[in-house]
């Protein structure tokens, strides 16, 4: 029984018998703006209270169990004040109030910005000016609804430093026309509460990428001379394609003046054969066939 007793005496915490609590238990402030806190001793042994700190301290004070502590204009990026007590029996008990002290960026800027093709790997910079505490920051990428990517920052020093984050992708066409930006904030409140994060610009990707049927198979289509019919060779691609259509040897003279800029064709052909429409961009030039073959007139309209 005495053996139990003695091992839970050396166990017990050195600081578990200190009557003081600090109010709020630990404060974040901007640089520059006010900071307060209280100190309460909860011990009807108190002689007398203080605060330590190169700014702001307060000299014992007797016969207190309450003493505020307040700077009027935090200076310095560090800041550690101490309050204690001194007990009527000699003893005395601290406890250091954590401050954290911040700054939000000066400014968040995106870098390497260009127009890329489609499979090319590209990189974006994102540049986040004179920012503290930089362990604290996160750099969040989005695009569009869509968060792609986060960092955090390894760095010990309190007061401001400039940060950068890459971000590296694969062009994909369906990026062509996203929306691409950074935002930077400082994890130190709960969720919803202190500042807003800081925004880059949002920067539009462009992507090229060549021509690529919306009907993806070249197609043959049987159809009566004379008879009015449609072509469609209608393409996506970035820049926008042209078109260019070629027509049977007997057609070239009647149509030598139809075969224009267009990607659909409607219209009267006399002559069977391979119509083909080529699609061209300044990443490739890809052809699609059509197929009309014309059908022999039925005796009835022989008769006729």
């Amino acid at each position: 029984m005495f053996f139990f007793i003695f091992i839970a005496w050396i166990g017990k915490p050195v600081n578990a018998a200190c009557p003081l609590e600090l109010s709020p238990p630990r404060v974040v402030v901007r640089f520059g703006d006010s900071l307060s806190a209280n100190c309460t001793s909860s011990s009807d042994q108190t002689e007398g209270m203080g605060w330590e700190s190169p700014y702001g301290g307060v000299d014992l004070t007797d016969g207190v169990t309450f003493l505020p502590f307040k700077i009027d204009s935090v200076p310095v990026w560090e800041l550690e004040p101490m309050c204690y007590v001194n007990s009527r029996d000699g003893s005395q008990c601290t406890k250091v109030l954590p401050v954290t002290v911040y700054k939000m960026p000066d400014s968040v800027s995106l870098k390497n910005l260009r127009t890329v093709k489609e499979g090319q790997q590209f990189a974006i910079q994102c540049d986040i000016v004179n920012v503290a505490p930089a362990r604290s920051l996160s750099v969040v990428w989005h695009k569009g609804n869509k968060i792609l990517n986060s960092e955090t920052f390894d760095e010990s020093s309190p007061s401001p430093v400039s940060k950068s984050s890459v971000l590296t992708l694969t062009a994909h066409r369906d990026d062509d026309g996203a929306e691409i930006w950074c935002e930077a904030k400082l994890n130190l409140w709960p969720e919803e509460q202190g500042p807003p994060p800081v925004r880059s610009e949002e920067h539009t990707l462009t992507v090229l990428y060549p021509p690529t049927f919306i009907r993806a198979s070249d197609e043959t289509l049987d159809f009566p001379a004379g008879k009015s019919m449609t072509l469609n060779c209608n393409a996506t691609g970035n820049p926008l394609p042209s078109y260019r259509w070629q027509f049977p040897q007997a057609a070239q003279e009647p149509y030598k003046n139809q075969n224009e800029n267009y990607p659909v064709l409607t219209r009267t052909f006399k002559f069977p054969g391979i119509y083909t429409c080529t699609a061209s961009n300044t990443q490739a030039r890809h052809s699609h066939l059509r197929s009309a073959v014309s059908q022999p007139p039925s005796p009835w309209q022989q008769e006729r």
